[in-house]
């Protein structure tokens, strides 16, 4: 497929406008500079309850805002279609930066459940990615948006791993020894299920995007394949901190940007009306 360079016009933004609203139960004009994603509803209440400010439910998306912070987070549910179309509709406001907090299966021995895992790329196994780019363009994550997440974890010295995750469209691959064979064979770090679409879709249009991911399985090991237990324990046990961690690391990316580094300044992005 050969992609051209997308312009996008006034009735585009304005279905964009009104479909992100319809889907989130949000004024679009609530969104804030910096957007945590998330696929966790717990996720979004968490933020909410902490800020003392509401939910927002449309007929697919939570939202939650914190103005005092600049931040909004989103949960856009599971799989890279979500992914795509929630990059999509946000593609059109004056959004600076975004931050996937999502979790991911680990794909070495010595990772451990808790672990963060910053991917710098993603195997485009998905298929959705394909509608932005050819295969022959990299999912790479935004630097600038990687390194503050790296800043961060390394300030506060948090235990993480950096590499390759293989984005992928099949859920419930464990016990398919095709595709567990194909896994070694490429040798990525981690698996999920967004990256990939949520990079391409960023690059497509020009919105940075990055990930800090918690490691919430080990897949490859029968005993560490999750269970509706183990998902209880890990939500119990990380959710405070992974959202915390994001938010620190949206700040820190706020005070790179004022220097508006190449590659992550989006230049002028019109406002919608009463913004």
């Amino acid at each position: 497929m050969n992609v051209k360079e997308h312009v996008p016009d006034e009735k585009e933004e304005q279905i964009a406008r009104d479909t992100l609203e319809r889907y989130s139960g949000s004024d679009v004009n609530l969104f804030q500079p910096y957007l945590l994603l998330t696929n966790f509803p717990k996720y979004v209440h968490y933020f909410a309850e902490s800020r003392d400010v509401q939910v927002l439910e449309g007929s697919m998306f939570k939202v939650a805002h914190s103005p005092k912070e600049n931040i909004s987070i989103l949960d856009f549910k599971i799989g890279s279609p979500s992914a795509a179309l929630v990059v999509d509709l946000c593609a059109f406001l004056p959004i600076r930066a975004s931050l996937m907090l999502g979790m991911c299966g680990g794909l070495r021995r010595q990772y451990k459940v808790g672990d963060y895992f910053v991917p710098l790329a993603a195997i485009r196994a998905e298929g959705t990615s394909d509608f932005y780019f050819n295969q022959e363009v990299p999912a790479l994550a935004n630097f600038m948006v990687q390194k503050s997440v790296t800043n961060v974890l390394d300030e506060e010295k948090i235990r993480y791993h950096i590499g390759i995750t293989h984005t992928t469209n099949k859920r419930f691959w464990e016990f398919n020894n095709e595709f567990v064979n194909r896994i070694k064979i490429t040798r990525p770090q981690a698996i999920e299920m967004e990256c990939a679409t949520l990079f391409m879709a960023g690059y497509y249009h020009k919105l940075p995007v990055g990930a800090l991911l918690l490691i919430s399985d080990l897949p490859l090991d029968s005993e560490g394949i999750k269970t509706k237990e183990s998902s209880q324990n890990v939500f119990a046990k990380y959710t405070l901190d992974h959202v915390e961690t994001g938010v620190r690391i949206m700040r820190s990316l706020d005070d790179a940007m004022k220097f508006h580094p190449k590659g992550v300044f989006r230049g002028k992005r019109r406002r919608f009306e009463g913004a």
